[in-house]
């Protein structure tokens, strides 16, 4: 098959997903072409079956905002017609199914049919898409698609409580590399976190109020009160001040790194003992299998489809939003000698039945559905 891709190429949850999946179809032969404003982050390896395409963006006195879809349906016109794709997969419906649509209707023009798949990945619909802005052209967007798929059954349930969908949606959940996330031998590293030998605590995040690191802070300076601990947390974001100015309040700086923005994730994780996500809401949780992976267990909310993921009282344990109380009482349960080892297998476990070589037959199968060679309209 002739695949593109549509996905923005930043570290979002949706183009690192979008990203591994064009690599990982490359690798069994696919021809995939990825079409965004610049080359997705995780696309760091040379196939010979992999193709990267600039939607050049214009800028012009009388626009105060560029005209960033338009730019993208008309590339995608020109990478359908000229590269000969089979099928075109949009992730994050904003603005790129609406795109896609545009430059389906360009194509039929031409006697073109080119099948669009728009997965669904989570801000999308939970929180941009419901916005009254935008809301009538994704619901129309989607609908004009010719096949869904989201990543978790709670975000497809949300698609059809919030959006007038009449589609069905199919659920193929993100995946994970394992050859990629799997845990290393970083015994150096620890011991200059942990030099007495602490409980390592790691949370990772774009740092918004939805992910309520301040609750990690929180669950954190009860854990160090009774079992010594250390707290790393990656990534950055708008609640970075208000998170360091808390780890101030309670005298817990000493105990808390943080390590801005890091690639290499893996590296943190393998030396781990739990991994905290209080988020108020995720439509799956990649950070979470991605944890489990490097035989992390995980302590979450049990808001969207994080319950899907993290099996309560296997992998790790899900609570309440905001109820730091249980969840610390959850944290010390994880921590306990006697049951960390079991917590830390189970979450491997959980995580190999992610492994990418399982998911990747669900997104071809769905392909096929709806695949056409360019036939007259």
């Amino acid at each position: 098959m002739n695949i593109g891709i549509v996905c923005y190429p930043t570290y979002g949850g949706s183009g690192v997903v979008a990203t591994e999946l064009g690599k990982a179809l490359a690798q069994e032969g696919h021809n995939v072409h990825f079409i965004t404003y610049s080359q997705p982050t995780r696309l760091d390896f040379f196939n010979e079956n992999l193709f990267y395409h600039e939607v050049d963006i214009q800028t012009y006195p009388l626009f105060q905002y560029p005209p960033y879809e338009l730019a993208l349906a008309s590339k995608l016109v020109n990478v359908v017609k000229y590269e000969n794709l089979d099928i075109l997969h949009v992730h994050y419906a904003i603005p790129h199914a609406s795109a896609a649509y545009m430059a389906k209707q360009i194509l039929a023009t031409e006697g073109i049919n080119i099948p669009v798949i728009t997965t669904l990945h989570g801000t999308d619909i939970t929180l941009v898409g419901k916005d009254p802005t935008y809301e009538p052209v994704v619901t129309f967007s989607i609908n004009q698609s010719d096949g869904i798929t989201a990543v978790s059954e709670d975000l497809k349930e949300d698609t059809y409580a919030h959006f007038n969908i009449t589609k069905d949606i199919e659920v193929i959940p993100n995946f994970i590399d394992l050859e990629r996330f799997k845990k290393q031998k970083k015994d150096h590293f620890r011991k200059a976190i942990c030099p007495e030998n602490e409980a390592l605590i790691i949370h990772t995040s774009n740092f918004r109020k939805v992910k309520r690191v301040q609750d990690v802070v929180k669950i954190f300076n009860n854990i160090r009160k009774v079992v010594p601990s250390k707290l790393l947390l990656v990534g950055d974001g708008p609640e970075r001040t208000n998170t360091e100015s808390l780890c101030r309040e309670l005298g817990a700086c000493n105990d808390i790194r943080f390590l801005g923005k890091l690639d290499a994730v893996e590296e943190i994780l393998s030396v781990a003992d739990l991994f905290i996500m209080p988020s108020e809401k995720e439509s799956f949780g990649l950070a979470a299998l991605e944890a489990m992976a490097c035989e992390v267990p995980v302590l979450s909310t049990n808001a969207g489809g994080l319950p899907e993921l993290n099996i309560n009282g296997v992998t790790g344990f899900t609570c309440d939003v905001g109820d730091i109380e249980a969840m610390t009482g959850k944290a010390l349960e994880i921590l306990d000698p006697k049951n960390l080892g079991l917590f830390k297998k189970n979450a491997l476990k959980r995580a190999k039945e992610f492994e990418i070589k399982n998911i990747l037959p669900k997104y071809e199968s769905f392909y096929k559905r709806f695949l056409n060679k360019k036939t007259a309209v």
